[in-house]
């Protein structure tokens, strides 16, 4: 395996964690999950003053101490999956916080951001709105039952957007609108291959159903 660590990312309800749980059967990989617990978190969601900037600087500290106690781990001696990149977190601050409070988180950032070490592979999960609308309704989680249309579909834009300019590191990014990894075997093993073979810079993958193959 060519790749040390793989990062797997996109908006909130698309599969991440899902996927990275079943790469890591196939690759025998450590993985890194992000802590979602946020005490700040349900009242953002309520669009309460004040809770986004409380909610963006606590995950902001925790995934910068996530990353470093990752760091201390030998990279070399297993690949390491995990479902976020630290980058992402500047797509949250933009979309939420007032310019006063950008101020001051992206000097905390701009803080923090050199020590933390890149990934080798970024694997970008895309859906539609809607599709992203239907997964979070099915998980029936009590914090995202608040989550409204109109900030689901400028998420969804702002992660385009983030992952239209991204090139810190190769990126696959992947149209999972149609697709299953979860359930669907055909599936997973079509996104290992090209894992396997993934190369500099970026590729589109645009798999077709499984009824379809």
């Amino acid at each position: 395996m060519k790749f040390h660590h793989i990062a797997i990312e996109g908006p909130i309800g698309v599969g991440k964690t899902s996927l990275v749980k079943r790469l890591a059967q196939k690759f025998d990989a450590h993985v890194v999950m992000e802590n979602v617990e946020n005490p700040f978190l349900k009242e953002f969601y309520e669009e309460k003053t004040g809770a986004a900037f409380q909610a963006q600087l606590f995950f902001l500290l925790n995934r910068y101490q996530q990353q470093s106690e990752l760091a201390q781990r030998d990279l070399f001696r297993q690949l390491t999956i995990s479902d976020y990149v630290f980058a992402k977190d500047k797509i949250f601050a933009y979309l939420t916080l007032t310019d006063g409070e950008l101020v001051i988180y992206n000097r905390l950032y701009d803080m923090l951001e050199p020590q933390v070490r890149k990934q080798d592979l970024v694997i970008y999960l895309h859906a539609t709105t809607e599709v992203l609308q239907a997964r979070i309704a099915s998980r029936k989680r009590d914090y995202e039952a608040d989550i409204s249309a109109d900030y689901l579909t400028q998420l969804n834009e702002a992660y385009n957007h983030f992952f239209f300019h991204y090139k810190d590191t190769p990126l696959l990014v992947i149209d999972t609108s149609q697709i299953d990894f979860v359930h669907e075997t055909a599936d997973l093993d079509d996104l290992v291959e090209r894992i396997r073979t993934m190369d500099r810079g970026v590729q589109y993958y645009n798999p077709l159903p499984s009824s379809e193959k």
